[in-house]
């Protein structure tokens, strides 16, 4: 496994990635330990950077998160939220033409381990309020509106 640290306007961002790709992209809360890079975790940081100076949009990364079918499902209609838009649960739920899986929608989101590269944080409640995010809601609400995102 390789590992690598960055920091960004929210605070430090844990990188680690396979072989593969990425297999997790987290707010870290403690401080930056040793680094064991990789050219996938160094190509990570060099995007990362760009979306959060604004440059980029659209991340193009290889990603290695496991997951069940129904969390590959949803992890893949979090990657197609469009760059300052935000849908709901519901939204998702329906996108992967099951209306009555919201909570496991839910659910399937907040195990995904890539975040901010899987957009986890566009996904809000039906009402437009922020809800639950791994990295706190500060951070979800600093996201959303780095992306323009009004709510």
């Amino acid at each position: 496994m390789y590992v690598d640290y960055m920091r960004t306007p929210i605070g430090i961002i844990e990188i680690q990635s396979s072989r593969k790709g990425i297999t997790k992209v987290s707010f870290s809360t403690s401080k930056i330990n040793i680094a064991n890079p990789s050219e996938i975790t160094s190509l990570c940081k060099q995007q990362l950077g760009e979306y959060f100076s604004g440059k980029l949009k659209n991340f193009d990364l290889p990603l290695d998160q496991k997951g069940t079918f129904f969390q590959q499902k949803v992890w893949a209609c979090l990657t197609s939220i469009p760059f300052g838009q935000a849908v709901s649960y519901r939204d998702i739920a329906e996108m992967i033409d099951n209306r009555n899986a919201v909570r496991a929608v839910g659910l399937a989101n907040s195990r995904n381990l890539i975040g901010v590269i899987i957009p986890c944080h566009r996904v809000i409640g039906s009402n437009r309020t922020l809800t639950g995010y791994a990295g706190g809601l500060d951070k979800k609400a600093w996201l959303l509106e780095h992306e323009g995102v009004v709510l």
